[in-house]
């Protein structure tokens, strides 16, 4: 007698594939759950590459606003977070390479949304005590010192690798670059960042 073949069903789409596949019918409703599940950690990555808050929403909202508009053309190759995380280093490089105009995003190609339509950032500042508030302040702002002094490459390692925790695997696509030049830039940049934080650290910096 035959023995039964169990049937393989095919993994339940995570809630950003679902939510893609509607923006890409034009849900704009579900565009703006993925602002909120996702401008947190875009918001984290541009200010610890920029080291400015302003700057860093200004590059996080014109991210989103980027994303919107290029949906249409996402094949899922890489998972939604990876694209979009993608999308918004791309534009820290370009800041700094071309300058930042305020207010009116980084490239005249993009098609930038009405004010009614534009996804809006409300993101959390502080921690939960004033103290630890003001200890973690400080300590982020000696580190976004430090990172700031890193070259664009290595920033980017330091950022992904040991802030948002991503594997290297995740880092090579974002950056686009081999998986084993990920880890020897990380070494280096490990590496340049100690030096600098120890040139600036000073004994009252330590908590």
């Amino acid at each position: 007698m035959p023995t039964a073949t169990a049937r393989v069903m095919p993994p339940e789409p995570t809630l950003d594939e679902q939510l893609v596949h509607r923006c890409r019918h034009g849900d704009r409703v579900a565009f703006a759950e993925l602002v909120h599940r996702h401008q947190g950690r875009v918001f984290g990555l541009c200010l610890r590459w920029l080291g400015d808050p302003v700057a860093a929403e200004e590059i996080a909202q014109d991210t989103f606003l980027s994303a919107w508009r290029a949906l249409p053309g996402f094949r899922a190759e890489a998972r939604f977070d990876t694209w979009l995380r993608r999308i918004a280093v791309n534009k820290c490089k370009n800041r700094k390479v071309y300058g930042f105009r305020r207010g009116h995003g980084l490239h005249d190609s993009i098609d930038v949304l009405p004010d009614e339509d534009r996804p809006r950032l409300q993101l959390v500042h502080g921690g939960p005590a004033a103290d630890a508030g003001i200890h973690r302040d400080q300590a982020d702002a000696i580190v976004r010192s430090a990172l700031a002094a890193l070259p664009d490459d290595q920033r980017a390692i330091v950022v992904l690798r040991d802030v948002e925790d991503l594997d290297y695997d995740e880092i090579a696509d974002i950056l686009e670059i081999p998986r084993g030049t990920v880890k020897s830039r990380l070494h280096r940049a490990r590496t340049a960042l100690a030096l600098v934080l120890s040139a600036r650290l000073k004994r009252e910096d330590v908590f």
